[in-house]
Formats: structure tokens, sequence, C-alpha cells
């Protein structure tokens, strides 16, 4: 089968992280164009996944690529975000800098569900997880948080703590229903 249009643009979403992330490390105080750049190209990277869920969904192109493709690039670029954030914010002394204990936070959950789905798609063989409204809250406010760190908005500890609260919720809801799934042997239905 050949690449679907959801596919294509679930693959320009992952070779924008290595865009992204020289972009971040060409950085430097003065040279503000580089923080706006880089942002541009989280925001299309980030509606493209929007894109290509639409797509994949209303056009029937749902691929088993695309079912690992598309969390996988999900993860690279956020992840990859906060630790670029935290790195530039930190050199530059910026006003509002990502908090390493959100970073922690934000990252540990993502390893800690990585690790279960695999836990999970050895153990099943063939796995579908279906985002939760919890998991989609979580993601929404996880972006506004790299976003408000970008802007230097300074009401981002807010958002931090909503974000931190959701990321918690979201991430135990996930870890019982992979536990059920182990205990149960059924398959995961959010």
């Amino acid at each position: 089968m050949a690449l679907t249009l959801a596919n294509k643009i679930t693959i320009a979403r992952i070779i924008a992280v290595p865009v992204f992330i020289a972009i971040m490390l060409y950085y430097r105080q003065g040279h503000e164009e580089y923080r706006w750049i880089a942002l541009g190209v989280y925001i299309v990277a980030e509606i493209s996944d929007v894109v290509d869920g639409y797509i994949a969904r209303h056009f029937r192109q749902k691929t088993k690529a695309g079912s690992i493709l598309d969390p996988l690039a999900d993860k690279m670029l956020f992840i990859s975000a906060l630790l670029c954030l935290y790195h530039v914010g930190r050199e530059a002394a910026w006003a509002v800098q990502l908090p390493l204990w959100l970073v922690v936070a934000f990252v540990a959950r993502d390893v800690i569900l990585i690790m279960g789905a695999l836990l999970l798609q050895i153990h099943f063989g063939a796995l579908e997880v279906k985002p939760n409204i919890w998991g989609k809250l979580t993601a929404f406010l996880q972006v506004l948080c790299v976003i408000a760190v970008f802007v230097q908005l300074p009401l981002a500890l807010g958002i931090w703590w909503v974000a931190l609260g959701a990321t918690v919720i979201s991430g135990v809801i996930y870890m019982q229903e992979g536990i059920k799934r182990l205990n149960d042997g059924h398959h995961l239905n959010h």
C-alpha cells in the first residue's frame, strides 16, 4: 500500500522535529527571529497533527503505519520542545522559563505510557489505544504550556499547574486501564 496523505503529513511532522531543534539551538539573546521561527514550526507541526487525524478518519486513511508514526511524531515534537525550551530558557535567562519539575512530570508520564504500551503490545500483539477526553485535554494544555513559554506569557504558572493536574489524572487513568487490560486480557476501550 502506498503512503496515504495522512501518513505523508505525519512524516513531515517527524521531519519538522530536527528542524525545530536546530532552530532552537541557534537561538541567542538578541536574535528573537529564531524564537519566532521555531514557534512557527512548532505551531504548524501541531496543526498538522489535527489535519492528519482528520484526513485519516474522514477519508478512511487509517493505516498501521499511521497508528505507530502519529503518536511517535507527537511525542518527539513535544519532548523536543520541552527540552529545548528548558535549555534555551535557562541559557538566555528568559523571564518565563519552564520549571524542571514540569519538564520531568511531562516526560515521565510519556515514558511511563510508552513503556506500558510496549508491554501491552508484547503481551497482546496488536494494540489500539484511543485517546480519552483526559488525554486530549492534557495534550491541549501541554501545547499551551509550550506556547506560553515561547510568547513569554506572564500567566504561564497558572497554565502549568492546570496542565500538571491533567497530566497526572490522564496518566493515572491510562495506567489503570492498562493494568485492567493486563489482568482481564481484554482490549482497551476509552
